[in-house]
């Protein structure tokens, strides 16, 4: 049985990952951690990963960014894999996500659904063919959500500057000169609601427009498939692996 520990366990994600893993009669919860600590769980649980005295097979992360060193030096302490699904880090924290792995295996996605991992390979395909056309990407999501744009619409830009290294990111437009260039990607934030998560990647053409879309419909999506990451993470080597890792 893999024990897990989840950091973030309060969150409206944690909430549900922290539901799933004690319904998987393979995984077994040995407690969390969360700032907002004040509600009564099934489970124990922390303010911090650091009062955690407990040893487990792995950890997932879906708290803050702001929590990194916290999670990180419980991983390292204690050489314990770390599957990380949190969104909104900077440089200088994916840097030390980075240095962190190659102490301990780390698996690390902005978008742990498997659908939306498979929308990047379309996307990347269609940037090859349609690399004169004009590309954007609009993200939706719910009101409460803090960052923008977001992880998973940051790695549809990405994957698209894997194939055409030359386009830069325009974070949405305004003003009176605000022409598209012909040498960028328009990235856009839609916040409202409940929406779980929407993300369309546009290439118009003269007279030609195809649409890449993902809709979640349920938060479980993301949550199973960081179980399902824990469950390859820690089979691996000392390494940074990510969903196309995963799916080979």
């Amino acid at each position: 049985m893999l024990k897990v520990i989840v950091n973030g366990a309060l969150g409206k994600m944690g909430k549900v990952l922290t539901r799933l893993i004690t319904e998987d009669k393979d995984l077994e919860l040995v407690c969390g951690a969360s700032l907002n600590n004040g509600e009564k769980t099934d489970f124990k649980l922390y303010s911090k990963m650091e009062e955690i005295n407990e040893k487990c097979d792995v950890v997932i992360d879906f708290s803050h960014h702001s929590t990194l060193d916290d999670v990180l030096g419980y991983c390292l302490k204690n050489k314990t894999p770390l599957v990380i699904a949190t969104t909104g880090y900077n440089e200088e924290e994916l840097l030390k996500i980075k240095n962190a792995s190659k102490i301990i295996p780390i698996f690390h996605s902005s978008n742990m659904s498997l659908g939306v991992n498979v929308m990047l390979r379309l996307v990347k395909e269609a940037s090859k063919v349609l690399n004169n056309w004009d590309i954007e990407i609009i993200e939706k999501h719910h009101n409460k959500k803090v960052d923008a744009p977001s992880g998973t619409a940051l790695m549809i830009a990405n994957a698209i500057k894997e194939v055409l290294p030359s386009l830069e990111y325009n974070y949405g437009r305004y003003g009176r000169e605000a022409k598209r260039s012909e040498n960028e990607i328009g990235i856009h934030a839609v916040r409202g609601g409940t929406i779980v998560g929407e993300h369309t990647a546009i290439f118009a053409g003269p007279d030609d427009i195809i649409e890449i879309k993902h809709l979640a419909q349920s938060k479980e999506i993301f949550a199973s498939g960081s179980i399902t990451a824990a469950k390859y993470l820690v089979n691996q080597k000392v390494g940074y692996y990510n969903m196309d890792n995963m799916l080979g």
